[in-house]
């Protein structure tokens, strides 16, 4: 089956002014917003994934918080932030710094006020309910930071999803060679009502794939019941066979074999 494979999105502009909307309006909250340190906590990985496999992670996580901060800076705003990472497990070591350890060190430096991004997070969940809400603003309260804020993650947010939406479209080989610049690129090419169409054309071989396996109302294919039935009519053979035989069984107490002579 053909497909296409879209490897990472960090730095695409819909989703960077997606989080930047977010994080401008938890600043705002604060009452001193351009004092407020910003302190995005993206989702750990081991060390070795990065040093010895090659994974660009780190790199794509630390240019997308460059490119989220020039983005506040367009509206006016020059808060300073700092990059750590989170949820690290088992005993190898893992990207650093480590945010509960920054946590602590931001508190000791005297920062007062701090807003947490979740940066490689699009939907809440126990990272963020749990060890952002939770652990890490027990954490910051306990080292000296007075006041704290979480941006949510991105959820639903229309222009996040509107951008994943454009990325698929645009990924499409055709689609591309049909865009002159990348602004055009980056624009919606797919009128309302036309992706299933589009995707009829991109995928030219489907009448050639094999026809779906027949799943029965039980869970069971076709082919497996047709093999359980065999099975089952040799079972009975051989008990019959066995009854037959030995004058014993069922069949003989209920009177419809004769008794065994």
């Amino acid at each position: 089956m053909q497909h296409t494979v879209i490897p990472s999105w960090y730095q695409r502009e819909g989703y960077i002014k997606a989080m930047t909307t977010l994080i401008e309006k938890e600043l705002l909250k604060f009452p001193k917003p351009q004092k407020v340190m910003i302190f995005f906590s993206a989702h750990g990985v081991p060390l070795a994934y990065v040093e010895e496999a090659g994974d660009p992670y780190k790199a794509e996580m630390e240019e997308c918080v460059d490119l989220i901060m020039e983005e506040l800076e367009k509206r006016g705003m020059a808060n300073p932030c700092t990059l750590a990472y989170q949820s690290r497990v088992g005993p190898v070591e893992w990207l650093k710094p480590y945010t509960d350890e920054t946590i602590i060190a931001l508190g000791q430096r005297g920062v007062k006020s701090l807003l947490a991004v979740p940066i490689s997070f699009v939907s809440e969940h126990i990272e963020t309910l749990e060890e952002i809400d939770v652990e890490y603003k027990e954490l910051a309260l306990q080292s000296g930071i007075k006041h704290w804020g979480r941006v949510p993650a991105l959820g639903c947010e229309p222009t996040f999803i509107s951008d994943l939406a454009d990325a698929v479209i645009e990924s499409l080989p055709y689609v591309g060679a049909m865009a002159v610049s990348n602004l055009e690129a980056r624009q919606s090419l797919v009128p309302l009502g036309s992706v299933e169409e589009l995707l009829a054309a991109y995928d030219s071989k489907r009448d050639m794939l094999p026809p779906p396996v027949i799943v029965w109302e039980w869970g069971w294919t076709k082919s497996a019941e047709t093999w359980n039935g065999r099975a089952a009519m040799l079972a009975v053979l051989a008990l019959l066979v066995l009854e037959v035989t030995t004058g014993q069984g069922l069949l003989h107490q209920w009177g419809i074999l004769p008794p065994f002579p």
